[in-house]
């Protein structure tokens, strides 16, 4: 650590906590590699991966100093899962103007379910367009328009119905212009679908409005992981995935419609969704698996506030063994998504417990099935071992950087908690940071982490995550993180080459280490409870229990 960062983090701990040891960037390192290495099979859950992952995780933990926060007084919490997987042969088709059509996956088309079936069947189902797939009523918004959707296909296109939109159309602005909002994500389509009875639900794909390729669609393989649905709640769709933009097109096009004009359309009131005069069939071999994977939870217990938690987390989980990339290599091996994560977390935590011990409980996930739909964290937060109503509040790791230190920290989801986003302001400052917004916020990256299955239950986040935008780099400045940025996102992400490397320069990784740590200090030695702010969907439900936060006399929920 620099002298610069020793500097600010001194005069950050003078608030309340204590100086820390230094961050060792040589631990960070070998935790990773150790996780990253072929052993681990990219630690997919349910697999041999996961049976070398727990127990080394668990270790760590102990090393570390943690306390076991699991169930029954151990280490872990189990998480049960529906395990399935496409097999050969996929024979999917589309009926349309009297010729039946071939799709090829995943080519065409990518497809899974989370359906705990031995065969996926559909038959001749009709395919209607849905426009974005949205319903909003607080936004004056509504792409169904009453449609019967049961037994049939919905198609729909990523991201807002004003991703697109130009200055002056009346979408503009309705949702988050050009920062996604959950309407915008495919999980809350597949989500809409299900609840209006459609038999399956595809998204089109286009790179700039989902934020990743198309090889990233299909990198799951054709996998698919669930936590199984509670008897007399509604399931996922049958069948769920993406289309290709040019597949999409050529539907609406022999229906009678023009791909572009359409697109324009969506983005008014007046859109009604669009019988694509197609039927869908689908004959698929499925295998099913029942699995229980876990996640790893330590803590340090308060001294004085005990009951009152700060929560950290990071998902281990990768994507496992798939398809052979062009120098044969098959496993994913998850490096910087998200051992590093997990690294620069177990640092966080042996800071905390070689030194005094803090007022408040710390927590410390270590998350399954994160890759799969946040499956372990949000386990965890429909089965908490702690309560939501007293969790001050997550800090999530997950995807940092190893292209060196920086001279920006990034900021994920303005607007949604001022308290949160000044706690990060203060902490970057005192590393002689400044705060940058994201600058990808298209890629919705507020709703694709663990993080959010806490947001979501009231508690007021922050995420760290090098995919959310490029860091203005000391050697090179923002053009050097977008290069980096861009490399990373369309060559490694979710691929054989997210692999350890001894030549990674971890000063960066390092720096986000501090400042969640120099968050996370200040917030277990304090009063501060943090809010949402009054426009945030958050707002609500963590005003509902607030009767549940002891708050200081005279102050506010945020109690400084």
């Amino acid at each position: 650590m620099n002298a610069r960062l020793t500097v600010a983090l001194l005069s950050l701990f003078a608030l309340g906590a204590a100086q820390p040891p230094h961050v060792n960037m040589q631990r960070m390192s070998d935790i990773t590699n150790v996780l990253a290495s072929d052993a681990f099979q990219g630690r997919a859950p349910g697999t041999p991966g996961e049976e070398k992952t727990i127990p080394y995780l668990i270790e760590q933990f102990k090393a570390a100093g943690l306390e076991p926060a699991g169930e029954n007084g151990g280490w872990t919490q189990t998480v049960p899962m529906i395990h399935t997987q496409l097999k050969a042969p996929v024979n999917l088709s589309v009926t349309q103007a009297g010729q039946t059509l071939p799709l090829n996956f995943p080519d065409d088309v990518y497809l899974g379910t989370r359906q705990p079936v031995d065969r996926v069947r559909i038959a001749n189902a009709p395919m209607v367009f849905v426009g974005y797939g949205v319903t909003a009523p607080e936004r004056g918004w509504d792409d169904f328009k009453g449609v019967d959707l049961h037994g049939k296909v919905a198609v729909m296109l990523v991201n807002d119905p004003d991703f697109e939109a130009a200055p002056g159309e009346p979408v503009a602005g309705k949702f988050g212009g050009k920062t996604m909002t959950y309407y915008g994500r495919w999980t809350y389509k597949y989500e809409e679908a299900a609840r209006r009875g459609a038999i399956a639900a595809l998204v089109v794909h286009e790179t700039d409005a989902a934020g990743y390729p198309w090889k990233v669609v299909k990198s799951p393989a054709g996998e698919g992981y669930a936590i199984p649905t509670p008897p007399g709640q509604a399931g996922p769709v049958l069948l769920e995935g993406w289309m290709q933009q040019p597949v999409a097109a050529a539907l609406l096009k022999r229906a009678g419609y023009d791909y572009d004009t359409v697109k324009r359309e969506v983005r008014t009131t007046a859109f009604r969704p669009i019988d694509l005069k197609a039927n869908l069939s689908a004959d698929i071999p499925v295998t099913v698996a029942h699995i229980t994977s876990r996640n790893v939870l330590g803590k340090i217990t308060g001294t004085t506030h005990p009951n009152e938690i700060v929560s950290y987390g990071g998902h281990w989980d990768a994507y496992g063994i798939g398809p052979a990339d062009a120098q044969g290599r098959t496993i994913r091996p998850g490096a910087a998504d998200d051992g590093l994560g997990l690294a620069a977390m177990l640092e966080d935590a042996r800071l905390f417990a070689h030194g005094p011990r803090p007022q408040r409980t710390l927590l410390f996930a270590a998350w399954t099935g994160e890759e799969r739909g946040l499956l372990g964290s949000e386990y965890y937060a429909e089965h908490p071992l702690f309560p939501m109503e007293t969790t001050v509040a997550n800090l999530t790791f997950d995807t940092l950087q190893w292209n060196g230190p920086v001279k920006d920290a990034v900021l994920v989801g303005r607007g949604q908690s001022s308290d949160m986003e000044g706690l990060l302001a203060d902490a970057a400052k005192a590393q002689g940071r400044y705060v940058t917004d994201e600058n990808h916020p298209e890629r919705g990256l507020f709703y694709r982490a663990d993080h959010f299955s806490f947001a979501k239950r009231g508690v007021p986040v922050l995420l760290d995550m090098a995919l959310s935008g490029a860091y203005d780099m000391v050697n090179g400045g923002r053009p050097a993180g977008e290069r980096w940025l861009e490399s990373f996102t369309s060559t490694c992400y979710h691929q054989t080459c997210d692999s350890w490397s001894p030549t990674w320069n971890l000063q960066g990784a390092a720096q986000e280490a501090e400042l969640f740590y120099a968050i996370g200090a200040r917030l277990a030695n304090s009063r501060e409870w943090p809010q949402w702010n009054a426009t945030s969907e958050f707002a609500k439900v963590r005003a509902q229990s607030a009767g549940a936060r002891a708050q200081p006399a005279g102050k506010g929920e945020r109690g400084r």
